[in-house]
């Protein structure tokens, strides 16, 4: 079975170390970039596909032009990651691949479902991401967010 991980926003800008987003978690699941690096190594060996949602890209570059330093140079390590994905580059899953979650039907299923899920204090952000994993869930992969 395929597996896919979906990277989500908090672990893009720890693995990218965004301003004052260099960490995340809490607890014993604290994650720094050392501790996202050997995962994402440790997966790439094993033939898992990254998945980069639309979301994760919106959120992680809001954070980025928040930053008060480094802007410049994080956006660019974002913008490499986004044309790999563009590219199908391998470990990344074609971002076309999400596209067929935004067409119409795809905005108007999120519409219907997202009232609820803000009520339970889920951003729409989150609410995408779920769409995501759901999205490769349904083609057989094993599915993990990251």
């Amino acid at each position: 079975m395929r597996k896919v991980l979906i990277i989500d926003t908090s672990i893009l800008c720890v693995y990218l170390e965004v301003p004052g987003k260099e960490t995340c978690g809490s607890g014993n699941n604290k994650w720094n970039k050392q501790r996202v690096v050997e995962l994402l190594e440790k997966e790439e060996k094993a033939s898992t596909t990254f998945v980069l949602p639309l979301a994760a890209i919106i959120e992680t570059g809001n954070h980025i032009a928040q930053a008060r330093t480094k802007r410049y140079e994080t956006a660019q390590a974002l913008a490499e990651i986004m044309e790999k994905a563009a590219d199908e580059k391998t470990p990344w899953a074609a971002f076309t691949d999400q596209s067929v979650l935004w067409d119409a039907q795809g905005l108007k299923k999120l519409a219907v479902e997202w009232s609820q899920l803000a009520a339970q204090k889920v951003s729409i952000g989150d609410a995408t991401i779920k769409t995501v994993a759901e999205f490769y869930a349904k083609t057989g992969c094993q599915v993990e967010i990251l």
